[in-house]
């Protein structure tokens, strides 16, 4: 059957956030580090399909067990998600030939940026759409999602095999925008309406004060607080439920903190990376 390998968990900046002097990112050692968001797939053939294009590519393809990817996808445009592509190119793995499926919005960018064009040109990508795409035992649905969109709109990922089905939602603007897009009247209502057994949902900050004078509306995402206070205690029927992209600020990122167990006690998890899910 196949199978989703979790490959990154943080926020686009990773943990530790370059330039960070905060406690949250001194004295790390190599265990708490975390690259950005990411999911690997295997399906039952063997084929590789790889959920966004992070700058800790190396590090993430051994936590996979791979060294080649036959289909990447790319849920928008933003940092984390999108500064390694340059990594498929001549300079270091020398792909060719592999599917990048986005949208037409982000194909357009992709073709109109200099450095992203020019691995179209030298065979390193096809482009090759979303929506929904069957690859051996496993299906992938695009679903838009309100997003910040200054490059690209924004996209999460349904993968649906045998027997699970996980829904990947690593960004969104708010709870109330992404469920009047999808004219669903709670979380858990629009979660049983995608028909899934399990969700890595937008987890980048716990609270509205990780900031320290910026305004969240510049990053705007749902906090976690926020998300706990629609779902409450998990109940029988709901899916399981694991907060990703967390900021380097997330104090869920200590499995000691009293926010992870608030996540913990209620039933919630915190996405790990190398956990994976058999489809």
């Amino acid at each position: 059957m196949a199978a989703i390998t979790v490959l990154g968990i943080a926020q686009d900046g990773g943990r530790p956030q370059p330039g960070c002097q905060r406690p949250c990112c001194q004295d790390l050692s190599a265990a708490d580090y975390r690259s950005p968001v990411s999911l690997g797939i295997k399906t039952e053939n063997g084929t590789t399909i790889l959920i966004e294009a992070t700058r800790d590519l190396g590090r993430q393809l051994i936590t996979f067990g791979e060294s080649s990817i036959d289909h990447l996808f790319l849920t928008h445009a933003h940092l984390g998600h999108v500064d390694g592509l340059g990594l498929f190119g001549r300079e270091t793995m020398s792909a060719r030939g592999i599917p990048l499926h986005s949208s037409p919005s982000m194909q357009n960018l992709i073709k109109s940026t200099p450095a992203w064009a020019l691995l179209l040109e030298q065979g390193v990508f096809d482009l090759a759409e979303i929506g929904h795409v069957e690859i051996d035992d496993v299906v992938i649905e695009s679903i838009a999602i309100p997003h910040r969109a200054e490059l690209s709109d924004m996209h999460a990922f349904v993968i649906r095999g045998k027997e699970d089905s996980v829904l990947f939602l690593p960004d969104h603007d708010s709870w109330d925008q992404t469920l009047s897009a999808h004219n669903a009247s709670s979380i858990r209502k629009w979660l049983n309406d995608l028909d899934i057994t399990h969700a890595l949902l937008d987890g980048t900050f716990w609270s509205g004060d990780e900031l320290q004078g910026r305004d969240m509306s510049v990053v705007p995402h749902p906090t976690i607080q926020d998300s706990l206070a629609r779902l409450g205690q998990k109940q029988n029927g709901d899916p399981e439920i694991f907060f990703t992209h967390l900021n380097h600020t997330n104090p869920a990122h200590q499995q000691g903190s009293a926010e992870y167990q608030n996540i913990v006690q209620l039933g919630w998890r915190v996405s790990v990376e190398g956990e994976m899910f058999i489809l």
